[in-house]
């Protein structure tokens, strides 16, 4: 088919509704309706012959065709998009933005980014701080570092292991000091514990120290790890904090850690739409980051199906 010729209407429908699973929130993406939707991808499986949902009672699912269709369409309007963006008001070539939690951006990140302009002060590095990985989608966006459960939890990117999380108790010097001995696990019973997130983590750790009769899910509960950090520091109790995020309050003694066990609490990892169409910059940023990380380059690992009981966040 020549270029001319080519259902750009129907073409976008189609990846928006494949893209979404759901004709209605493609309808929303592209401010038509239904069955505006639905139609345009009528016309398209007449074009091709082939049948490219699978009409089910509340959802659809793609055929192997639309599979194979939608693959190549995602790729070719992201590369459009990300050309036009450029073009409009994009980064300079020089500049890389990278996308990353809060917590992660202040206690690992930003505290080494001068080691990378060390290196590289000809590049520079833009962090937006914020959880979506569809901002990859987006403009400027580039690249994002996010923390899962699952070995990869974004569909339509590919992923590179950064390092895994785990999780220790951490108290302030004075608590400790004016606090019961901590000579047993079982005696952080005594302490009031900080919770992040979820009531999770306590009891799952105390469980790995073979510690019984704690009252693991009582305390207060902080939406993120920055703020149950600085509540630690504080004094308002123990948390249960990652040793490398939270090397910084360790190092300085704002933070001590009295007992060396530690439970996994998931891994972080670089995502990017498709690493090898990335720029010189941006390469050599995320080789840097390997580095910092002590994981080395690495190939980039494919999507995977997310755990339908714990996604990446």
């Amino acid at each position: 088919m020549k270029r001319g010729r080519l259902p750009l209407t129907a073409l976008r429908s189609f990846e928006a509704a494949g893209r979404h699973l759901s004709f209605s929130r493609a309808a929303q993406e592209l401010y038509v309706s239904q069955a505006a939707i639905s139609r345009q991808i009528r016309e398209l499986e007449t074009l091709v012959g082939r049948t490219l949902f699978t009409r089910l009672h509340r959802n659809v699912e793609l055929t192997g065709a639309g599979q194979a269709l939608l693959s190549q369409l995602t790729q070719s309007f992201d590369e459009i998009d990300r050309r036009i963006t450029e073009i409009i008001a994009g980064p300079p070539s020089d500049m890389v933005v990278v996308s990353t939690e809060p917590f992660l951006a202040n206690s690992w990140l930003l505290p080494r980014l001068n080691r990378f302009h060390a290196i590289r002060p000809d590049v520079d590095v833009s962090v937006d701080v914020g959880t979506n990985v569809a901002d990859l989608r987006r403009a400027g966006n580039e690249l994002a570092i996010r923390h899962s459960f699952t070995r990869s939890s974004w569909p339509g990117t590919q992923s590179r292991y950064l390092f895994d999380s785990r999780a220790s108790p951490l108290i302030a010097p004075s608590l400790m000091a004016s606090g019961p001995p901590l000579q047993d696990p079982a005696d952080l019973g005594h302490y009031t514990l900080l919770h992040l997130e979820n009531r999770d983590y306590w009891p799952q750790w105390f469980q790995a120290a073979g510690v019984v009769g704690v009252a693991a899910q009582r305390g207060p509960l902080f939406p993120d790890g920055a703020m149950a950090t600085r509540a630690a520091v504080l004094g308002q109790g123990v948390t249960l904090g990652d040793p490398l995020l939270d090397s910084l309050e360790l190092e300085a003694g704002r933070l001590l850690r009295p007992f060396e066990l530690a439970i996994p609490l998931g891994t972080y990892w670089l995502v990017a739409p498709d690493f090898e169409r990335m720029g010189e910059p941006a390469q050599a940023f995320i080789d840097w980051l390997l580095s910092e990380a002590g994981t080395g380059t690495g190939k980039p690992t494919p999507p995977a199906l997310p755990d339908s009981s714990r996604s990446g966040r």
